[in-house]
C-alpha cells in the first residue's frame, strides 16, 4: 500500500499549461505502472496517461501530443505536464499506482480550463 498526494491543479485559460505532481509515500520503482486518470462531472473516470516500470508510456487519444507523463524514482514522484489545455480537459485528476492487481489512488487535484 502507498499514499499518493497530488498537487499542481488550478484554473487556467484555454491554451495554457499546468504541471501536476504525484508524490508517493514509498519507492515507486516497485510498481508495475504509475498513471494519471481523470473524472469530469457526470462522467466515468478515464485513463489519461500511464508509465510502466521500464519507462514506457501510453496516452489517451484525446491528450496525445499535448500531455507528457514522466517519473523521478529518486523523488518518488510522477509528473503530468499538460499543454495546450482545452475546456474539455476540465476534471479532477487522480494519480494511480498499480502493482499486479492492486491499485492505490490519491485524493485528486482539480484542473479547470476556462476563460
Amino acid at each position: 500500500q502507498v499514499q499518493l498526494v497530488e498537487s499542481g491543479g488550478g484554473l487556467v485559460q484555454p491554451g495554457g499549461s499546468l504541471r501536476l505532481s504525484c508524490v508517493a509515500s514509498r519507492s515507486i520503482s516497485i510498481f508495475t505502472a504509475m498513471g494519471w486518470y481523470r473524472q469530469a462531472p457526470g462522467k466515468q473516470r478515464e485513463l489519461v496517461a500511464i508509465i510502466n516500470s521500464g519507462g514506457r508510456t501510453n496516452y489517451a487519444d484525446s491528450v496525445k501530443g499535448r500531455f507528457t507523463i514522466s517519473r523521478d524514482n529518486a523523488k518518488k514522484t510522477v509528473y503530468l505536464q499538460l499543454n495546450s489545455l482545452k475546456p474539455e480537459d476540465t476534471a479532477v485528476y487522480y494519480c494511480n499506482a498499480n502493482l499486479g492487481g492492486s491499485n492505490d489512488w490519491g485524493q485528486g487535484t482539480q484542473v479547470t480550463v476556462s476563460s
